[in-house]
């Protein structure tokens, strides 16, 4: 029997108050999503801290040994567009309580594992949940504030992505060399246990409101966020993916020079995000826009004056303001035109992204091989210059 792939609501599944949007924002469930999202991307980034011993410790390479994050990756990108159709008949807060259980069963797992099949278990175990609760997290801030202050609340919950971005390979790695690398996934477990627990006691009550199917992703593929971000995300990693080899090149800065910078990237982002949150309630078309112009610039200015120490890393720090911006302004446009199918969207602006960042990866890892590491920031410049124009021409309106 075909699933409809209108998105119409299932009205036996609803109360009428449910059907409504919300006049009374839910910020501590908002809160209890931005801790789940900073212990699955916690989670996330801990082999790239933690991968020497790991690999020691179960008898493999390092080589294989990341395979782990290769795992996470692959089973996030199928998890992400396919969560909300799985999942379709279940009430969303079971579905967020499931993923959270979910995190803390791949840390655990990631705590005692005794070999890398162990470990692989763990890391695809972690992969559904952060596919699945990055598709959704849009979609039930929509339901949990009203329209006017989603972008506060993405920002909010994307705060969690700067916060972890920022504190959990330094973290990951200062636990590992004192008291061994399975006290961080320890620790990570218990940041799920804490986030679980305020989901547990925040989130209401929030039945299924439509009856997501494959045929809703393709409808939703249509849309010219999609567009947008696949040429933003694949623009920003075929560039940041090499940001090292160019700073060690060029401006020829030495590693400690270099991790200070990458650490204003990240301080940056974490500032990118409250502002891009704060313009998206303002005028979303100019904060789904700046923020690829931005990073076409930062680009632009190290091709051009990259020779210089401070140019070029003020234009990372710049960069990282910038993509911490892009997820708040593409998923509170994403879900603003398409509220019907908010968690398919969500879910397929995951899985863009995933694909995109491989994809941007390799060609960048092509241009850097095939014509030097400045040709991966010209594509960079030219793919989110173009995503910019793209949302100047068909982005949101102020009234939507």
């Amino acid at each position: 029997m075909a699933e409809p792939a209108t998105g119409v609501i299932d009205a036996a599944l609803l109360n009428p108050a449910d059907q409504e949007e919300r006049t009374e924002p839910a910020w501590g469930a908002v809160v209890s999503l931005a801790l789940g999202v900073f212990g699955l991307v916690t989670a996330e980034f801990l082999p790239a801290s933690l991968l020497t011993p790991m690999a020691r410790d179960l008898g493999v390479t390092e080589g294989v040994a990341g395979q782990a994050v290769t795992a996470t990756a692959i089973v996030g990108a199928i998890a992400a567009p396919t969560m909300a159709i799985i999942t379709r008949r279940m009430d969303r807060r079971l579905v967020m309580w499931m993923l959270t259980v979910f995190l803390i069963l791949s840390n655990l797992l990631a705590t005692f594992a005794s070999s890398l099949t162990m470990l692989l278990l763990a890391r695809v175990v972690l992969g559904m949940a952060l596919g699945g609760f990055w598709a959704m997290s849009a979609a039930m801030a929509l339901r949990l504030v009203p329209m006017r202050l989603m972008p506060r609340a993405m920002s909010i919950i994307l705060t969690g992505v700067s916060l972890a971005t920022v504190t959990a390979a330094p973290v990951g790695a200062y636990v590992g060399d004192i008291w061994g690398w399975r006290t961080a996934f320890m620790i990570a477990t218990v940041v799920g246990a804490l986030a679980l627990l305020v989901q547990l006691a925040t989130i209401p009550r929030l039945p299924p409101v439509g009856v997501a199917s494959f045929r809703t992703l393709l409808d939703v593929l249509e849309r010219p966020t999609i567009r947008a971000a696949l040429l933003v995300a694949s623009g920003h990693f075929a560039g940041f993916t090499y940001v090292r080899p160019f700073l060690e090149r060029v401006p020829v800065l030495d590693i400690e020079t270099i991790s200070l910078v990458l650490l204003a990237y990240g301080i940056g982002g974490f500032f990118g995000n409250i502002a891009g949150g704060i313009l998206a309630e303002r005028n979303l078309k100019a904060a789904v826009a700046l923020a690829p112009l931005l990073i076409a610039l930062a680009a632009a200015s190290m091709l051009i004056f990259g020779a210089s120490p401070t140019i070029a890393a003020a234009a990372v720090a710049a960069w990282g303001f910038a993509f911490g911006a892009v997820p708040v302004g593409m998923q509170t446009w994403l879900v603003r035109a398409a509220p019907d199918h908010a968690e398919s969207a969500g879910g397929l602006m995951v899985a863009t992204f995933q694909v995109a960042i491989a994809l941007g990866a390799v060609f960048g890892g092509l241009l850097v091989d095939h014509a030097g590491v400045a040709s991966a920031f010209a594509y960079c410049g030219a793919a989110t210059l173009l995503a910019a124009i793209v949302v100047f021409l068909r982005g949101p309106k102020q009234a939507e």
